[in-house]
């Protein structure tokens, strides 16, 4: 990311002062409004490694059921969610260092992650212009819950708020894939033990780490399908493809942009490509009600999900951010283009630029 120039940095700071930015917040209004993207590389990239791997596991799924292949691949999954198990020799074992040792003859401790409707679990790889990422989605909310528990909170019951409907797990430590390698190695004859291998294999994380998004369904951002004038059942559907556009954008920022923020101005970006894709057109109303917006002025609604963008702004600061978002939104203007990855790809990085405050010649040079 290169440096804001001097100019843009003028017009930003003026633009805060009259949306009534006080002086001792400008500072921090400033750097978070720095826009975090380099728009230099490619447009487009292939997959990451981890995805063949994952083409494995969805072809087995669709022999067998989802559940009973990812918990075979994915440790966390071997185990319930119960208070202090993340604290447990086993679990540590199984989850720091791949030893299944001690677990049952089944290969789960304590009868393993228990969901209310494991067989209505779905996974597919979603094509993105950064490549394509393993999704799964879990239609029972508890199952949504008792997954990111597992699989980000260590398997410990931490509360889970009911505004989270999507995540990427990201740096993901796939044992599985490890273990693959260690057949691959062993079978070529190398010399040495496998523990030098290993350690040698620690500094590459891409041949063992894994990226992949978990959804939840139900009304996207809790909102209801009276307030956007259409029918549940559509609603439920839209909601489905804009929650998983949305995670598919962050993607794209953090793999070919270079970063991936929670910033009001990114949820922003991620919602419009969300709202466009699933849509099929641009609708800044939806966009506002989906970010807990009111119509028009700005005004944030109580409970409003933008809130949770605030960081450590002061609360009449971050109030500056959100006319901010508001008059961003008030001119934007966004090509209905997300079919092929070139035209997604496009859409994105129009709108990574646009959402993000900045003078027109700050965007010079930027590939649209």
């Amino acid at each position: 990311m290169l440096p804001s120039p001097p100019a843009d940095l003028a017009h930003r700071t003026d633009r805060l002062r009259r949306l009534g930015a006080a002086e001792a917040d400008l500072d921090t209004l400033l750097a978070y409004t720095d826009s975090p993207f380099t728009f230099s590389g490619p447009q487009t990239l292939d997959d990451e490694p981890f995805v063949s791997a994952w083409e494995g596991y969805l072809a087995e799924a669709e022999a067998g059921d989802v559940f009973a292949v990812l918990q075979q691949a994915i440790v966390q999954l071997r185990f319930p969610v119960r208070a202090g198990i993340g604290d447990t020799e086993v679990y540590r074992a199984a989850t720091r260092r791949g030893d299944l040792a001690a677990l049952g003859p089944d290969g789960l401790f304590e009868g393993g992650l228990q969901l209310v409707a494991p067989d209505r679990l779905r996974l597919e790889l979603q094509p993105t212009p950064a490549g394509r990422i393993p999704v799964l989605t879990a239609p029972v909310r508890e199952d949504f819950v008792a997954l990111l528990q597992a699989l980000t909170r260590r398997n410990e019951p931490v509360p889970i708020p009911a505004s989270m409907g999507a995540l990427m797990v990201s740096g993901y430590n796939n044992w599985d894939r490890v273990r693959r390698y260690r057949r691959t190695w062993e079978a070529s004859g190398a010399k040495g033990s496998w523990e030098e291998a290993f350690q040698a294999l620690i500094p590459h994380r891409a041949r063992y780490q894994d990226r992949f998004v978990l959804l939840s369904e139900g009304p996207y951002a809790g909102v209801a399908a009276s307030a956007l004038g259409v029918e549940e059942d559509e609603w439920i559907q839209v909601s489905h493809v804009i929650r998983r556009e949305h995670e598919c954008a962050h993607y794209y920022t953090r793999r070919v942009l270079g970063a991936m923020t929670s910033n009001a101005f990114e949820e922003m970006m991620a919602d419009a490509y969300g709202v466009t894709v699933a849509t099929g057109r641009w609708r800044p109303d939806a966009v506002r009600r989906l970010l807990g917006l009111a119509d028009t002025g700005g005004r944030p609604l109580d409970g409003g999900r933008i809130w949770n963008y605030q960081g450590s702004l002061r609360p009449d600061a971050f109030a500056v951010v959100v006319r901010l978002v508001d008059e961003i939104l008030d001119g934007l203007d966004v090509p209905a283009e997300a079919g092929a990855s070139a035209e997604a790809a496009h859409l994105l990085r129009h709108l990574a630029a646009e959402c993000y405050p900045s003078t027109s010649s700050a965007r010079e040079g930027i590939p649209h």
